[in-house]
């Protein structure tokens, strides 16, 4: 059985690409789930999350109970961190943003990978004494995957894809993010390596979300092998752009679901401006 799910963060009111990823998911899935990606302390709020249970429900769409909400799950994700230490993956990083940004620009030709300019690698050589001596003065830290160790202990790797750009079988190249963050202090688990953990958690074997992620599956594909997780299929599916161009934002109150329907729309009006051709009873 095909197990989908949609996975939004209330952070604010969803809006028309929303309903498009929504749809999406429900119209591939025999059984639909929904995840409230709520790890984000200071943005998320209550009402957002209660918003976004009434603009499903106004789109026709029913889930699967219960709901996972990630701010539920901090221990498993501690779990999956402590495997990877286990592995010798994961080094502490006491760099700030700044000091990683003036090391970069001191750099000739710093790599760039799909969240940007590669972190330089300053505190991958500290000694593990050097590392505890900087906890010990209470140094904030991060946590960062060895990347190119942890390619070398996985090998190989592929994922499938089957979505409204590319499809077939794609070899994974996660060396093209370098060494990413897993956590940090006010982020128990970073989007990466939470989204894996409860994919699997939840036995969703088909993940579908928009094009703009599709580079995220690289690396993703890596902490599954790593942690030996399932490997689910994939399905990117375009995104919804405004006007100019440009991709819908939470701030545009006049393209949220809730502003919508206060103006008088209908759930078919909004496939239709969206261009959903869904093929299956959602109601």
């Amino acid at each position: 059985m095909i197990t989908t799910r949609f996975a939004p963060s209330p952070t604010g009111l969803l809006h028309l690409g929303h309903a498009y990823a929504a749809l999406f998911a429900a119209m591939r899935g025999a059984r639909f789930l929904v995840r409230i990606e709520d790890i984000d302390f200071t943005r998320c709020k209550p009402e957002y999350e209660a918003g976004i249970f009434e603009d499903l429900a106004w789109l026709g769409l029913s889930w699967d109970m219960p709901v996972l909400r990630q701010s539920m799950r901090m221990g498993a994700y501690s779990a999956a961190l402590e495997r990877l230490k286990s592995l010798g993956l994961i080094y502490p990083c006491f760099c700030t943003r700044a000091e990683i940004a003036a090391e970069i620009a001191r750099a000739a030709e710093a790599p760039h990978g799909p969240e940007g300019p590669h972190y330089p690698g300053t505190c991958r050589a500290l000694s593990y004494a050097q590392q505890a001596e900087k906890i010990a003065a209470g140094i904030p830290y991060a946590l960062r995957l060895d990347t190119a160790k942890a390619a070398a202990l996985a090998g190989d790797l592929y994922f499938e894809e089957s979505g409204e750009g590319v499809t077939g079988r794609i070899k994974a190249e996660p060396q093209r993010f370098g060494d990413i963050v897993l956590a940090r202090k006010d982020t128990p688990a970073a989007y990466h390596l939470a989204v894996v953990v409860d994919d699997a958690f939840q036995g969703v074997n088909l993940v579908t979300r928009g094009e703009d992620l599709f580079t995220a599956t690289h690396i993703q594909r890596l902490l599954q092998a790593l942690l030996g997780l399932p490997e689910p299929l994939y399905a990117h599916h375009r995104l919804i752009l405004d006007e100019s161009g440009k991709k819908f934002s939470k701030r545009d109150r006049a393209v949220t679901l809730a502003s919508l329907r206060e103006s008088g729309a209908d759930p078919l009006e909004i496939m239709t401006r969206i261009g959903f051709m869904g093929c299956r009873d959602i109601s």
